[in-house]
């Protein structure tokens, strides 16, 4: 399986989200058949992580400095399962400008069973970066739980 993130510029919170859910894949050996990629949907061309975004994640001992900024594509859409956006805007654009007729897209939290859309902290505060990485963490193990029980109920049919 193989996990898109998206948001607008693949600099703050769809690479947050990227990193975070491979720090849990590494930490869960019943996570480690999933993939995880992120993307933007106006992306600047090899873009780097926002230097508070890495800061953020930093305190968890997750390096982001490597992050390269990536545009989302069809061929993105088309190597991937599941496409979880940050806000429902993303969504609907992905739905409205690419075919998405084998892939899911959902908004990260509408896929947990919450509501509304992760704050984009583009040009805050550390203050903001901290917060939204905090938020992104608690979703991204909440997805990561939902994915291994899915597999489990997979594996038992």
């Amino acid at each position: 399986m193989q996990v898109l993130f998206v948001c607008t510029g693949n600099t703050c919170r769809s690479s947050m989200a990227e990193a975070l859910l491979k720090h849990e894949i590494a930490r869960d050996v019943a996570l480690s058949h999933i993939k995880v990629k992120s993307a933007g949907v106006l992306v600047r061309e090899d873009g780097v992580a926002s230097s508070r975004a890495i800061e953020a994640l930093k305190s968890k001992n997750i390096d982001l400095t490597e992050h390269i900024s990536r545009q989302l594509t069809q061929a993105a859409l088309d190597e991937s399962d599941l496409i979880l956006t940050m806000t429902k805007s993303h969504a609907d654009f992905i739905k409205q400008s690419f075919d998405t007729s084998k892939v899911k897209v959902y908004p990260l939290k509408e896929f947990i069973g919450e509501t509304g859309d992760v704050v984009d902290p583009f040009g805050g505060s550390d203050k903001e970066y901290e917060t939204t990485a905090l938020e992104l963490e608690d979703l991204v193990k909440k997805v990561a739980r939902l994915l291994k029980r899915e597999d489990e109920k997979c594996k038992e049919k």
